[in-house]
């Protein structure tokens, strides 16, 4: 159990849009089909994409993480250099793979970023809360 508390939450995340991106890279793009549709008061409807809802379980994940930063142990240490890599494979993909040149590998980077450094900043305040002289 202690080790799946170790693996950033972001990965899973990672793993769905590539399997999306080399299964059917068409649906990451913004004039994909959506998913479902939903109505809403208004009147109107919301017709989500493949996309908007990596974008959304993105978000969610990105909150448990940075609620999983405030531990200070050697293995949330683990977990940020592996946030870390998880954000270098979403910035690799971007860079080099043609499918993932979208916005929602951006998006998605941006929220693995977000959580390396969200992750470090709030463990080093953390830390030195905890630490106690005398």
């Amino acid at each position: 159990m202690k080790l799946l508390l170790q693996l950033p939450l972001l990965g899973i995340i990672l793993i769905i849009f590539n399997v999306i991106m080399f299964q059917n890279p068409l649906s990451l793009q913004p004039d994909a089909a959506p998913v479902f549709s939903m109505p809403l008061p208004s009147g109107v409807a919301w017709n989500p994409t493949v996309s908007d809802l990596l974008i959304i379980g993105g978000v969610v994940l990105l909150y448990l993480e940075l609620f999983k930063a405030t531990r200070t142990s050697v293995g949330a240490i683990i977990e940020h250099v592996l946030s870390l890599f998880v954000f270098l494979v979403f910035l690799i993909e971007f860079i080099v793979f043609a499918p993932a040149a979208n916005s929602t590998c951006v998006v998605l980077m941006l929220l693995a970023l977000l959580d390396v450094v969200g992750g470090f900043t709030i463990s080093i305040s953390t830390a030195r809360r905890d630490m106690s002289f005398g």
